[in-house]
């Protein structure tokens, strides 16, 4: 207790014992962080593929920067789980966001100097990366849903999306604007050493910002069988079945995304020839359609059910890859990216949704949302290994079979077998799904709580906090304050 006060002695945040001053300035460092932050998550979420490909991955190679970040991602956060019982909530935080920062810095340098075995290095960067993030959002999640008052959650969360993606958009536009002006000049290195060094100045900026905050949890009392509770929770959420089932649809539709997903950039970028600024205005095209249409399906769901929202993309998500086959041109490129938009956003609001309302009642959600992130990673991660399989081998087989004489690129293959493969998951799906009966939900975005991240490939990422009641938070505030 005593390092505890001692830290929080330099923290402005927490010098006042008046709650209401405390929390005006933490909630007000939050919003400051998500601006940050999102210099970082702008950077990681859409240019990581191109920056893979200015390395010189292979094909191959392309698997594993999709991949393995996720499945260590995902071991991560159940790692965190066991860490929550043995650190200061927010110390936590805040030193894996400076070593992640660290990460990032790391990424610039590997552009400048370019060893030989550029591409490992980036990936073995990447799964850091990822880590840091998945043991982080757990606490975070933890943090906000404690500080956060349950009447202006909706109000904080949609205000902190908004910054979050405006920085997000800023960092996009000008990355691209860097990468393309360096490229001209047959400098690319220095763009993404350029980019990458924005990032991590960001995220050393939120690491600061975050250490400003108040964290009114009182640090918590090393316990026993904290990990074996959870896998025991685990197993017992598992034992549901129709949890079983949209978890497994879920997790399977993402794995078969991940199979082209690392493609499309190489196809926009090796094949395609766009310029860097080019592939951003594509990437954009996809993200503000889904920012866009997020209302309109939550309004969609609240009158039809999260089930038919659920149907209906799950259709309309086979079709993205195939429809990259039928023309090159920019602007059909900027529609089949907008219509991509539609679809995600919709798929991805429909099954957060969908989980909240199949859990069982009174039960621990966070452990029904980490058990299902989890399976997601493990399957992306197959997912990916597999389309760098295809790709690798995809020329040769276009060639045996006598194919190339329809599709005349070899990423075609994966993309062709990308939609065929989530057909088969979505109509394996449909008939197994349930209405559950809705339980009464907040308002977009006070269940949801934040837009993490987006992506133009795989959809917007949500991140939500506990939903279930607690003890009100002055019994804690005052329990720490003596």
């Amino acid at each position: 207790m005593a390092l505890e006060h001692s830290s929080s002695s330099n923290n402005p945040c927490s010098r006042s014992r008046d709650r209401l001053s405390w929390l005006r300035c933490t909630l007000r460092r939050s919003q400051q962080e998500a601006v940050a932050s999102s210099t970082m998550t702008a950077t990681s979420d859409n240019f990581f593929n191109a920056y893979a490909i200015f390395l010189g991955a292979s094909l191959g190679q392309m698997g594993w920067v999709t991949g393995l970040p996720q499945l260590f991602g995902a071991l991560a956060q159940l790692l965190s789980v066991w860490l929550a019982s043995h650190f200061s909530r927010r110390q936590f935080i805040v030193a894996c966001a400076t070593l992640q920062a660290g990460v990032v810095l790391a990424m610039g340098a590997l552009a400048a100097f370019q060893p030989d075995n550029a591409v490992w290095v980036f990936i073995g960067l990447a799964v850091l990366y990822q880590g840091f993030i998945n043991l982080i959002q757990p606490h975070w999640r933890a943090w906000m849903g404690m500080i956060v008052p349950q009447r202006r959650r909706g109000a904080f969360f949609a205000s902190r999306t908004r910054l979050t993606m405006m920085a997000s958009l800023s960092v996009f536009f000008v990355g691209g604007g860097i990468l393309t002006l360096t490229d001209s000049m047959h400098m690319a290195w220095l763009g993404f050493s350029l980019l990458f060094s924005i990032a991590a100045m960001g995220r050393f900026t939120s690491a600061w910002l975050l250490l400003q905050m108040h964290d009114p949890e009182p640090p918590a009392a090393k316990t026993s069988g904290v990990f074996s509770q959870t896998l025991y929770n685990f197993q017992q959420a598992w034992k549901d079945n129709t949890f079983r089932h949209y978890s497994l649809f879920v997790a399977g539709m993402q794995c078969m995304v991940a199979i082209s997903a690392p493609f499309f950039a190489v196809y926009m970028l090796e094949d395609l020839h766009f310029t860097y600024f080019e592939f951003v205005m594509s990437s954009v095209a996809s993200i503000l359609t889904q920012f866009i249409t997020l209302r309109f399906w939550g309004r969609f769901s609240d009158l039809y059910g999260n089930r038919l929202v659920m149907i209906i993309t799950s259709c309309l998500i086979p079709s993205l890859p195939l429809l990259w086959l039928f023309s090159d041109s920019f602007i059909y490129i900027l529609a089949i990216q907008a219509f991509s938009g539609l679809a995600w956003s919709g798929f991805t609001l429909s099954t957060a949704n969908y989980l909240y309302d199949i859990r069982p009642f009174r039960s621990d959600f966070a452990t029904y949302a980490a058990l299902q992130a989890a399976l997601s990673a493990g399957f992306v991660f197959v997912g990916a290994m597999v389309g760098g399989v295809i790709a690798s081998y995809a020329a040769e087989f276009l060639v045996w079979t006598g194919l190339n004489a329809w599709l005349s690129n070899p990423i075609f293959l994966v993309f062709t077998i990308s939609t065929i493969m989530r057909m088969l998951v979505a109509l394996w799906f449909i008939p197994r799904s349930v209405e559950p009966k809705a339980r009464p939900r907040p308002e977009l975005l006070t269940l949801i709580f934040r837009i993490r991240g987006f992506n133009a490939i795989s959809g917007v990422s949500l991140d939500w906090l506990t939903v279930a009641k607690k003890k009100r938070a002055n019994d804690k505030e005052k329990h720490s304050d003596k």
